[in-house]
């Protein structure tokens, strides 16, 4: 049976958390655990894992999607939307659940939001480069570049997953890429309908042993 929930109502906003998920076992339990202080319905989208992270997940207090075999990112997302959207979500916020994307910077989003009314906010990842890989960095650069001439604004850090988005703009948001190209459709999908896409500068954080998921 699903859970019926509204969504975390501050201040009259009512927002949810979206955590698209795939084999993060170990480090998925930590993230609900900590998003969860700053909201109470966070919804992870297991993407058809083949270890515990859809029963850690539920352990750690999330409303858990699962998807029985891997459909990508995108899909992923796709799902996760859906389910902020039935429980009245005005705002979601989107963060990957490996740890690398630091849940406290979750007000940022909010007070920018608040102040700016802007329906969408990407996180800026390169505003402190000191802990990014080089070949991540140089690579989320020359991305960044090449797509904020494509969509005709500049957003400095396009392949960051740590986002807000309005809730009624969520229907432009469908992409036909699965995977991490997702992201970049977002993005150019919005562009197109003139809908303004602003920044918010987010905390680092990267892992020795931890791979990008985007192919340089």
């Amino acid at each position: 049976m699903p859970w019926v929930i509204m969504a975390e109502s501050t201040d009259n906003l009512r927002y949810c958390v979206v955590i698209p998920a795939y084999q993060e076992e170990g480090r998925i339990g930590p993230v609900v655990s900590k998003v969860l202080e700053y909201c109470r319905d966070v919804i992870v989208v297991d993407d058809g894992s083949q270890d515990r992270t859809a029963a850690e997940a539920e352990a750690a207090g999330a409303i858990v999607i699962r998807h029985e075999t891997n459909r990508g990112k995108g899909m992923a997302l796709e799902s996760g939307f859906r389910a902020a959207a039935e429980r009245g979500a005005e705002v979601v916020i989107t963060l990957d659940g490996d740890g690398q994307h630091d849940p406290d910077d979750i007000p940022r989003f909010l007070a920018a939001y608040r102040r700016t009314g802007i329906p969408v906010l990407i996180g800026n990842r390169l505003a402190e480069p000191h802990s990014m890989p080089i070949l991540r960095l140089w690579t989320n650069r020359f991305m960044s570049w090449l797509l904020s001439r494509e969509i005709g604004q500049y957003v400095p850090d396009t392949q960051c997953g740590y986002r807000l988005y309005r809730a009624d703009i969520i229907p432009f948001v469908s992409t036909e890429s699965q995977r991490f190209a997702a992201e970049s459709e977002i993005l150019l999908n919005i562009a197109e309908r003139n809908i303004r896409i602003d920044s918010v500068r987010i905390k680092p954080i990267y892992f020795r042993e931890a791979r990008s998921k985007i192919n340089a």
